[in-house]
């Protein structure tokens, strides 16, 4: 049985690099955090906005704003642990980008890929140096 498709917009490293480079698949990673905080900010407007309702609300209103609040609240709460996966996933492997070798920076190959441990065999373009990332 195949695995179920990924994100298009946040491929696996090899994936990614071997379609955009290495500097626009760290820009999309980034993007696609910043997204996630921004959906967290407006999950939290949301909560805020909801018990304002809360107030003057009648008693089906009431436990409406309650499902409306558990659903933001969750959603808030789902963004936010995404933004900070993205976001220390990206800067994790940005940190391992420099050939060590040379000393270049982002500009390697993909080699090959094991899925199982997460490692990804690159190959500087400068020097040739070979080095995995994990990721």
């Amino acid at each position: 049985m195949s695995a179920p498709p990924r994100n298009p917009f946040n491929p696996r490293l090899a994936e990614g690099v071997r379609r955009y480079g290495f500097r626009k698949w760290y820009e999309r990673e980034l993007l696609s955090s910043h997204a996630h905080l921004l959906l967290t900010l407006l999950s939290s407007v949301a909560l805020i906005g909801l018990l304002e309702a809360f107030q003057d609300a009648s008693l089906a209103d009431k436990l409406l704003n309650v499902l409306l609040f558990i659903a933001s609240g969750a959603i808030g709460l789902w963004s936010l642990r995404r933004y900070l996966y993205l976001l220390t996933h990206a800067e994790e492997v940005a940190n391992q980008a420099n050939c060590p070798a040379c000393g270049t920076y982002a500009r390697f190959e993909v080699m090959g890929e094991d899925r199982r441990s997460g490692q990804t065999a690159v190959r500087c373009r400068a020097c040739r140096q070979e080095w995995t990332i994990e990721a």
